[in-house]
């Protein structure tokens, strides 16, 4: 078999499931037409090993299936795609696919689930590639994010955006890597192949996701990249925190989110009586969660070491009350690193610009940067390519706003870092446009040269307008 390009599968595997669908919207669509893949790879898999099994034992049933026992690609009898698509005509093929009524009545489901087999069962995975497989599956996930629209926000984060957040954490060899609100686990991979591109496998994934049927997407995404070992919970983060260890929260040396913006109803009546003490600064508003995630976050970074990026809305930055108080304590323990305000339009969820907080426990006391006592502001509303339906981030935009990061200096109109002197004169409001002047100066207009040139169009404009009132007698219209 020739070996299919990464292009050309994606193309494949999109047509298979988009032509499917029918009338059911791509957030509830996604969810079966990406477990069809999964099922579809991991049978493929799993028929090659038996194959390669086979010729190897000369034929031994018995020491075949012993050996396939321990493989990752190992299915129970009777359980493969083969068999399933072997009963696509049975009036019960939607039970035994075990789908819900939320796909329609029988009949219709029951028509979607046999397109479907019909799509899959031409594709042959067996010979495709671990990092081919797993980059379609994320290519998918970003497709059906881009038709759920405002939904896309409780499973995905725009790659462009979470790739650069990734980049901001700085994970490194040897890290535990976290993401409390992991979705479907693109950043929290992507974060891992950052320590990839240092050339070491050498780290650990977390993560915890509430909604059961993304978190169903993100175990399949680990596993499809090869990430058997990542450590994926479901449950509600800031109610029922999985990721413990020796009765406390387990500690990081990065965390990465893009939690929900403005939780509602996210558990403010029960924080006071958390075990974990992980509202200690304060208890946010109950409508508002930002903070909830990013209190959670600081307390699961490991103590003088532990570094995190978080996408949060701008109103994290400015607004008071127990919001504010938070922000002033956070300030005063000089763990807030930097401040990144993106531009507007990039995520499907709100057509609003967002900011990414940085923190950064080793400027903690007893830290190796406790003496950094500055906050760096990147002001990069501007760093887009504009779209019709939504606006992207490029690579260009994105390297110029992590090399300003790195290198932590002034850049007019797009960086600033501030002191803490300044900061405090501003009430630790950390609103980005306090702190980078983005106001350009509009140009001089020359009255002199404007009057000379309205001069010159006078005598033009009245041999125009004698032209028109010869036309015009012409054809009789006074």
């Amino acid at each position: 078999m020739t070996q299919i390009t990464q292009d050309e599968l994606n193309k494949v595997l999109w047509s298979a499931a988009d032509s499917s669908r029918m009338s059911v919207g791509a957030d509830v669509y996604k969810d079966y037409a990406l477990t069809m893949l999964f099922f579809k790879y991991l049978s493929d898999k799993s028929k090659a090993e038996y194959e390669k099994l086979h010729e190897r034992f000369a034929g031994d049933e018995a020491r075949v299936d012993a050996k396939m026992k321990t493989s990752r690609f190992y299915l129970p009898p009777k359980s493969s795609f083969d068999d399933v698509f072997a009963q696509k005509e049975n009036d019960n093929i939607g039970e035994i696919i075990n789908t819900e009524s939320i796909l329609g009545k029988p009949q219709q489901r029951n028509k979607m689930m046999r397109h479907l087999l019909d799509d899959f069962n031409k594709i042959d995975l067996r010979d495709v590639t671990e990092d081919i497989i797993g980059n379609s599956y994320m290519y998918m996930i970003e497709k059906f994010g881009a038709d759920a629209g405002k939904k896309a926000g409780e499973f995905f984060t725009v790659r462009s955006v979470a790739e650069l957040v990734a980049r901001l954490a700085r994970p490194k060899p040897g890290d535990r890597i976290a993401d409390p609100a992991v979705g479907s686990g693109g950043l929290l991979l992507l974060a891992g192949e950052q320590v990839k591109k240092q050339g070491s496998s050498n780290f650990a994934l977390y993560g915890q996701e509430a909604t059961g049927s993304t978190y169903q997407l993100a175990r399949m995404n680990m596993f499809l990249h090869g990430m058997d070992t990542a450590h994926i919970e479901w449950g509600d983060t800031l109610n029922n925190p999985l990721l413990v260890e020796n009765d406390g929260l387990m500690k990081f040396d990065v965390t990465v989110a893009n939690p929900p913006f403005s939780l509602k109803k996210w558990g403010a009546e029960s924080a006071d009586a958390d075990p974990y003490k992980r509202f200690w600064r304060g208890i946010p508003p109950k409508d508002k969660g930002d903070y909830a995630f990013i209190s959670h976050m600081i307390e699961t970074l490991k103590p003088q070491t532990g570094r995190m990026a978080v996408i949060v809305p701008h109103g994290v930055l400015f607004r008071g009350g127990a919001e504010g108080k938070i922000r002033q304590q956070l300030i005063e323990e000089n763990i807030i690193d930097a401040v990144i305000g993106l531009a507007p339009g990039l995520f499907q969820t709100t057509g609003i610009p967002v900011a990414v907080l940085v923190i950064d426990r080793s400027r903690e006391k007893g830290g190796a940067r406790e003496n950094d006592k500055d906050i760096l502001f990147i002001e990069a509303s501007k760093q887009y390519k504009s779209g019709k339906a939504q606006n992207s981030l490029t690579q260009e935009n994105a390297d110029k706003i992590f090399d300003t990061f790195t290198a932590r200096m002034d850049v007019e109109k797009f960086a600033h870092l501030a002191s803490p002197e300044e900061i405090k004169e501003n009430d630790y409001n950390l609103n980005i446009t306090r702190y980078v002047d983005t106001f350009e100066e509009e140009e001089e207009v020359d009255i002199a040269a404007t009057i000379k040139a309205i001069d010159e169009l006078n005598p033009q404009l009245e041999k125009l307008e004698a032209q028109m009132k010869h036309y015009l007698k012409e054809l009789g219209i006074k």
